[in-house]
């Protein structure tokens, strides 16, 4: 690059991650931060200068074009996960992400963590679930401050993040690039622990012995996501206000033995682990087949009983695939149902006692379906055939009274 002077720098890039702010915490530094992970592959000085051309015109103190611009950037995101193949498990799709962050309504004054935040999916919608309840400037301002973290060990999703949750409002997003397993859990204490984590971690890794090594020694495995369910258990913050979470797990975890059944022991003896919300095949495909589900767990007390609750495919449907993904309104039975919880054909609770006297096996199926047919108890299968019957007999008045109208 060359300097006003005539001599030659060291290049816009090198410049942009050479910014710091006066005292830290400005929007220099998070420019720093997004360049300090790239290399420039722009070989052309003139496309350059266009490409900046373009980005002079864009008003960035207009909401509307930032709304604008955060759809073009969720978009974008989209499609390199479309892209990524067997790499893009980190990208966690957005109905499964907004489902997440409603059933555990993060309030404001709470602090939102995600320890492996990917893109950083659950915290924008963690940042705009919070925003709606800011009525003051004091309020604003610990959202925007004291709010908000996240933490991504790889440089591309880390970037990723932070410029997601810049251009949804968050003026200095809190993204630390690093492994979250480097502390050793004996090393966290109450001013590391928060009041949320949302996360999708990664599974089917495998950590060094070095990372392995920061885990009590009968809790120590090479499996990521064994690992950072330990860590999120460890910075839940403790009582008078128990911290809760929302984690993504393959299935392997809910059956696993050895090691995984000694970590569930420890999650249901220390936690309450209230719900398991069982997602169907295919969430996640093309990207990966592994059946996954969704724990929540707070730090209110031992576990005395676990809801289940089956998400099943649609009607119709065998799969979900790229054109025809899962939708958010195929969650709405399960919030109505999450704060009034009954028992019904998709939704059944197990005693903390029958885990314990299985090896802590969490894979539960549904004791109501048998021969792949979903069996209702008496009281719900009366509700539903008079509910068809109604419906019948709607249809039926309906069409005598387009016969009437005809005169036939």
């Amino acid at each position: 690059m060359t300097l006003p002077n005539g001599r030659e720098g060291p290049g816009l890039f090198a410049y942009l991650r050479g910014l710091q702010g006066t005292n830290g915490g400005d929007r220099r530094d998070v420019i720093a931060n997004v360049f300090r992970g790239l290399s420039n592959r722009m070989m052309s000085g003139y496309l350059l200068r266009e490409v900046i051309n373009k980005i002079n015109q864009i008003h960035f103190t207009s909401s509307e074009e930032i709304h604008t611009l955060s759809h073009l950037y969720e978009s974008m995101l989209k499609e390199m996960r479309d892209a990524a193949g067997d790499s893009g498990e980190f990208y966690t799709p957005r109905p499964v992400i907004r489902f997440m962050v409603q059933a555990l309504n993060p309030k404001l004054g709470e602090t939102v963590l995600d320890p492996a935040c990917g893109t950083g999916g659950f915290l924008v919608e963690s940042f705009m679930h919070l925003e709606k309840q800011c009525k003051t400037v004091q309020d604003r301002k610990r959202l925007q401050k004291e709010t908000i973290f996240g933490v991504d060990a790889k440089p591309l999703p880390y970037m990723l993040a932070q410029m997601n949750l810049l251009l949804h409002g968050l003026e200095f997003p809190q993204i630390v690039f690093d492994n979250a397993l480097k502390q050793p859990l004996r090393e966290i204490t109450d001013k590391d622990r928060v009041d949320i984590i949302l996360t999708n971690p990664p599974f089917g890794g495998e950590e060094e012995k070095g990372i392995q090594g920061n885990f009590p020694g009968d809790r120590q495995t090479s499996e990521t996501a064994l690992l950072f369910l330990q860590l999120i258990m460890r910075k839940l913050r403790r009582q008078p206000s128990p911290g809760r979470a929302a984690v993504v797990v393959p299935n392997g975890t809910l059956f696993g033995d050895g090691v995984c059944a000694r970590i569930k022991e420890d999650l249901l003896n220390e936690f309450n682990l209230h719900t398991i919300v069982r997602l169907p095949n295919g969430v996640f495909a093309p990207y990966t087949s592994i059946p996954t589900n969704l724990l929540f767990f707070d730090r209110s007390g031992r576990t005395k009983e676990i809801w289940y609750y089956e998400l099943a495919l649609p009607e119709g449907r065998k799969n979900y695939t790229k054109t025809q993904p899962m939708q958010f309104a195929e969650f709405s039975d399960c919030l109505t149902w999450w704060n009034k919880r009954e028992d019904h054909a998709f939704a059944w609770r197990v005693t903390s006692d029958d885990v314990r006297s299985n090896n802590f096996n969490l894979d539960r199926k549904n004791p109501r379906v048998k021969d792949g047919m979903t069996h209702l108890p008496p009281e719900r299968l009366a509700a539903s055939i008079l509910e068809k019957e109604k419906r019948i007999s709607e249809i039926v008045s309906n069409i005598h009274s387009i016969i009437a109208e005809r005169g036939e």
